[in-house]
């Protein structure tokens, strides 16, 4: 049995990745790309500080020092170390054969060391495996090594390239052998944004690493801006394709693992950076191309929550998402082609879970009168932004069997489609509809002990009450009895919402939903939904449409008025005048407005013809 031995103390060790993916492995370790249309494979080797000392040693055929801990070891050309298949090496810190007792001649027999040449001058790397191992395996390993994707390597023995089914074996290497470690160079129709990309990253790992360029924070904005700025406009493909090198360069790992550096200055830079993606792609793109942006955002999302968790900066690439998403219409929800397959409903699950219980805890805290908690309006918009696409893409999918069954068991083949989902938002609207009923428990009490039935005592916490009800009756009408039992709690608390109406329902708000049931508001309330479906007066106009009416002509002058003015001055204000009187303001334009509406439907001008049924009723006169 071939045991490995203690770890060395100076020996090499891989940097610890933030993420474990190639993607970011191979940032972690300070990469540098400086291709435009072709990935540099070398930049994946890792750089060794000159400086340090390193111990030459000779690599013998039955060394199997670094088997277990150091199966493949990095190395650096030397023209004074002895001769073999490659020119010598110097071994990083590699112990020599000496310090550990020998192997079994049983298990040398199926070691195998040879070595791998990194790409044009790159470093040279020492490997030790069994001769049962496939190619592929070898790739793995060199892929946790270097961080070069399994998929952009190739290997090359005596001319010819290993397949990854085939054995070390069935490749006839033997110890000593010499192979070439080359890339899979991809030809690119956007060699411009691959610069642009590789610039940028090149900055992220000169800072990773410790150095320190010249206005990084500046750098790293202005690439982001030529990215998007140098973005096809047209509507085909290139514009899409572009866009997707952001995620293919590594780009948001790249500026994640800056965000996570112990140096203050390289959080700043990342934040900044971050914050400026977010508000550019807006900008600099056209609208159809806001959508192909979402994959980008989650991926944010998807790396800070593993990382951070609920800072700023993650809530704010989490409402740029949800705004994202609201922009390009709930009705159609995730299943945009540009969307569908790069943002799947299990991605959504996450936001509208932290969202939702975060607005639970805070609902629960303003019932607490000792505690100032609220749900914040942000909060608030975002649950929304995210729950709309949801439920749409559950309206989509499950329409046939809506409402559904809570009753269902995950067991049973008549379980709907999504039933995940289905499952997970009904035990948000229960949690919900609990909290907002000891809510409306709470404002009826106020409203009792303060002596008012309108609600202006009621405190500004309350404020997003009505807006979180209004998606609490959108996930009612998904479930069997979800809908009588969020109107029955409004009919019980029937004060309070309307209170909470009078106070807190504004004109720019979507509240028609309250007067699907007539029955949980009272007039006044209905009143002012009524008013705030107006649009707000302003009277503060430039200029007024003057009238001077003569009250012996009324009809025929006012039309002549009328007739003749520009529309958009009647949307102004109307200052209206009697001939021969002094009486002015809004008791005289009142009194006109009574006047030529008696003239319009005076029997004597037959303008209109009433009704014989009902003398209410006109009908223009032919």
């Amino acid at each position: 049995m071939c045991s490995p031995p203690p770890q060395q103390a100076g020996g090499f060790h891989r940097p610890m990745s933030l993420f474990q993916s190639a993607a970011v492995d191979q940032l972690s370790n300070g990469y540098d790309h400086r291709l435009s249309s072709k990935r540099k494979f070398d930049d994946y080797a890792f750089s060794f500080d000159e400086e340090d000392p390193l111990v030459p040693v000779r690599m013998r055929k039955d060394d199997h020092t670094h088997q277990g801990a150091y199966p493949i070891t990095a190395v650096h050309h030397s023209s004074k170390a002895p001769a073999s298949s490659f020119p010598a090496s110097l071994v990083d810190s590699l112990p020599s054969s000496s310090d550990v007792p020998s192997s079994s001649s049983s298990c040398s027999s199926s070691r195998l060391q040879f070595f791998i040449r990194m790409i044009s001058e790159g470093n040279t790397i020492v490997v030790q495996a069994n001769s049962e191992d496939t190619v592929k395996s070898l790739h793995e390993r060199i892929q946790v090594m270097t961080g070069i994707p399994v998929m952009e390597q190739r290997l090359i023995y005596r001319g010819k390239q290993l397949q990854w089914e085939q054995s070390l074996a069935d490749c006839s290497i033997q110890n000593d052998a010499g192979l070439q470690l080359v890339g899979r160079m991809r030809s690119t129709d956007h060699p411009q944004t691959w610069q642009v990309m590789d610039d940028m990253i090149s900055v992220i790992c000169r800072l990773c690493r410790g150095e320190t360029p010249s206005s990084p924070t500046k750098h790293i904005k202005d690439c982001l801006t030529n990215f998007f700025t140098i973005a096809p406009k047209d509507n085909n493909d290139s514009g899409p394709a572009h866009l997707q090198i952001f995620m293919a360069s590594s780009a948001p790992a790249a500026l994640v693992m800056l965000y996570m550096s112990p140096i203050k200055k390289n959080k700043m830079c990342a934040d900044d950076s971050i914050r400026h993606i977010l508000t550019q792609y807006r900008s600099a793109l056209p609208k159809h191309l806001h959508s192909y942006c979402a994959p980008i955002l989650l991926e944010f999302c998807k790396l800070l929550r593993k990382v951070v968790n609920q800072d700023s900066l993650y809530e704010a690439c989490r409402s740029a998402l949800g705004m994202l998403l609201e922009s390009v219409g709930t009705s159609r929800g995730l299943m945009l082609p540009e969307v569908k397959g790069l943002i799947v409903i299990q991605d959504i699950f996450p936001f509208v879970s932290e969202l939702a219980d975060k607005i639970s805890k805070n609902l629960e805290s303003s019932v607490d009168s000792t505690s100032s908690g609220e749900p914040l309006s942000s909060d608030v918009r975002d649950f929304t932004a995210f729950l709309n696409p949801l439920r749409s893409t559950i309206l989509e999918r499950v329409a046939f069997r809506i409402p559904i069954s809570v009753k269902w068991k995950k067991n049973d083949n008549s379980n709907p489609p999504y039933g995940e989902a289905v499952e997970f938002l009904h035990t948000i609207f229960n949690d919900l509809l609990g909290k907002m009923e000891n809510c409306l428990i709470r404002v009826e009490e106020n409203l009792a002990a303060t002596g008012s039935s309108e609600g202006e005592y009621l405190s500004s916490e309350w404020s997003q009450y009505l807006a979180i009800l209004k998606e609490l009756n959108g996930i009612s009408k998904l479930y069997q009895g979800a809908e009588e039992q969020f109107w029955m709690l409004l009919r019980n608390r029937k004060s309070s919402l309307c209170a909470l109406i009078i106070r807190f329902a504004k004109r720019n708000e979507d509240n028609r939903w309250l007067l699907e049931h007539k029955d949980v508001t009272d007039f006044e309330s209905r009143r002012h939904l009524a008013m705030m479906m107006f649009p707000e007066v302003k009277e503060d106009y430039e200029e007024l449409h003057e009238m001077l009416i003569d009250r012996s002509q009324l009809l025929s002058e006012s039309f002549e008025y009328i007739a003749h003015a520009d529309p958009e001055s009647l949307h102004a204000g109307l200052f209206m005048e009697f001939k021969n009187e002094e009486a002015t303001g809004p008791g005289v334009l009142r009194e006109w407005f009574f006047l030529v509406c008696q003239a319009i439907f005076n029997p004597e001008n037959a303008l209109f013809v009433p009704c014989s049924n009902d003398r209410r009723r006109f009908f223009p006169n032919p």
